[in-house]
This record gives structure tokens, sequence and C-alpha cells, in this order.
């Protein structure tokens, strides 16, 4: 059984799988930093100084009232919020990392094609024909 699992473990798909997953958990990472931290704040000053991390509609009031300034405030307080201003980072975030996507999956197709498109170099001609061509040059002469 440890066999059949190590065989099953060793494959090249799995293998290429797994190194995928933590390469993408890795620019998850990257590409979620690059929303948060470089494309929302000049995207919230533009419109009005907002920041959509803490956008947020209170549903249920917490142990101290409201207004609350930011999510972790609400959240401290014990207050239920829907936290859409969360949700509007998530899709950008996965509208990035689908691009990310699309132009490497691009580049890829644009690479096969290129090598199916090249042309196959003719096969060398055989030496037994090349013997036969000799002897046939040599009878002409």
């Amino acid at each position: 059984m440890f066999k059949e699992f190590k065989a099953f473990a060793m494959r090249g798909n799995v293998v290429d799988m797994a190194v995928g997953i933590i390469i993408g958990a890795a620019f998850g990472s990257i590409v979620k930093s690059l929303v948060d931290d470089i494309i929302m704040p000049p995207i919230g000053l533009i419109l009005g100084n907002v920041d959509f991390s803490n956008l947020f509609i209170v549903l249920k009031e917490g142990n101290l009232a409201a207004p609350y300034a930011s999510v972790a405030a609400a959240k401290a307080a014990g207050a239920v919020t829907l936290n859409y201003g969360l949700l509007v980072n998530a899709v950008v975030s996965f509208t990035i990392v689908a691009f990310a996507v699309f132009l490497l999956i691009r580049a890829i197709n644009k690479l096969k094609t290129a090598e199916e498109e090249a042309p196959a170099e003719p096969a060398p001609t055989p030496e037994d024909v090349l013997l036969l061509r000799e002897i046939r040059d040599s009878l002409k002469k």
C-alpha cells in the first residue's frame, strides 16, 4: 500500500499541481497586498477619501452604540456588520488574479502555436540511398 501511495505521490502531475498550489497561494498574498496597499487607496482617494476595507452596514449594534469608525471597532463592540467593502477588495483581487492567469495561459498558447508552426527539418537521407546515388553517379561516368 505504501509503495502504491509513493508511486501516486511522485507522479509528475501531482508534484506539479502541489508546486502550482504553493506558488498560487504566495501569488494570492502578493495580489492581496497590491490591491489593499497600492490600488484601492488611490481609488478611494478619487472617490472622496473612501477606505473600501471599512465600508460596512451595521445590522445589529453591539455593547457600545454606533457609529463605529471601522469594521474592527464594530467587531470589538460586538456589533453584527455586513462588510461590503471587503467584498469590493476581494472582487478587485480576483479580477487581477484572473487577468494574470489569462496572460500566462495566453503566453503559453502562443508558445505552443509558434512551436507547431515551425517547419520541421527534413529527415536526413538514409545511408543506403546515398550509397545508391554514388553508384548511379559513378555508372553515369
